[in-house]
């Protein structure tokens, strides 16, 4: 397949035919937010961060997979982008029930940021059963706190697609949703260990590198 000429941002672009608007802005220096895509991976569309406005199209559509085509016009950060970005990061907050403000580690919570950059505030809307889940330290390699999790499923993906392992998966229903091993067991050192690939690709800080697993990777960067 050959290039194709399109608009970003007003901007006159040229992508591969085969790219997704992600894929192109990306290749010509424009960025767009993204929380649940692994780049090389199959796009997911989980998050809703990356939504753009589309010359033509009735609604927003994903940047991640939506597939550029000849002469399309694609807007990245228009009003209604923006005005949809901010309520999108609004309603992920509202789930993301872990406390930022006294986390030491916040910088690193890439949904925190977004807040931060969308002057998004303290969420407004009213949840009767907040997601609560203890944080676990028993494996010395990886720490969970899945309150912070907002299920963009990033580490289930690249526990199955990248480590091959097949690890974690989504278990429950509704607001109960949570990543789980197995039938929702603890995850021991015998289950999960040193490969730290889910730590890499959360976004919120709701999987952690434990002492061991921060040993491994200082040892693997000496």
């Amino acid at each position: 397949m050959g290039n194709i000429n399109l608009i970003i941002d007003g901007k006159k672009v040229r992508a591969k035919e085969s790219s997704t608007i992600l894929e192109a802005a990306e290749s010509n220096g424009i960025k767009i937010p993204t929380l649940c895509h692994i780049q090389g991976q199959l796009p997911f569309g989980g998050c809703r961060v990356c939504v753009v406005e589309v010359e033509g199209s009735r609604t927003l559509v994903g940047a991640c997979h939506t597939p550029v085509f000849a002469g399309m016009v694609v807007q990245t950060r228009s009003p209604k982008v923006l005005a949809a970005r901010r309520v999108i990061i609004e309603l992920l907050l509202t789930a993301h029930t872990g406390d930022c403000v006294n986390d030491t580690n916040a910088e690193n919570c890439m949904l925190h940021n977004l807040a931060s950059d969308y002057e998004v505030g303290a969420p407004r809307f009213n949840v009767k059963a907040p997601r609560f889940f203890p944080a676990e330290d028993d494996n010395p390699y990886i720490k969970r706190d899945l309150s912070k999790c907002i299920l963009c499923c990033k580490c289930v993906r690249a526990c199955r697609d990248i480590a091959g392992k097949n690890i974690l998966s989504i278990g429950y229903r509704g607001f109960r949703s949570k990543v789980v091993t197995g039938f929702d067991e603890a995850l021991t050192i015998e289950i999960c260990r040193d490969c730290g690939i889910c730590v890499e690709h959360c976004p919120t800080g709701a999987l952690s590198a434990g002492p061991k697993l921060q040993a491994v990777a200082g040892g693997k960067a000496q």
